[in-house]
């Protein structure tokens, strides 16, 4: 369990792929910089895509934190 309190919330528990990260992307796109963006997906695609996206980005991966049904992303944002 996280202790990070984010900004804001995606829940894209559901989605296809690239489905989670595309709704991530969105989300960064209207946020301030050092805004902390907690993103819900049970798709394992994530477990690669947010990672690698978050590094070419610039954003950081602040945790990954693997829960019973989904797996929890903590970005915050450059």
């Amino acid at each position: 369990m996280t202790d990070i309190d984010p900004d804001d919330t995606v829940d894209a528990r559901g989605a296809a792929c690239p489905g989670p990260l595309m709704d991530l992307i969105g989300k960064m796109r209207s946020s301030e910089s050092g805004d902390v963006i907690r993103l819900l997906s049970d798709n394992d695609q994530s477990l690669t895509d947010v990672p690698e996206w978050a590094e070419e980005a610039g954003n950081e991966l602040l945790e990954i934190e693997e829960l019973d049904d989904h797996t929890a992303f903590y970005v915050e944002k450059a």
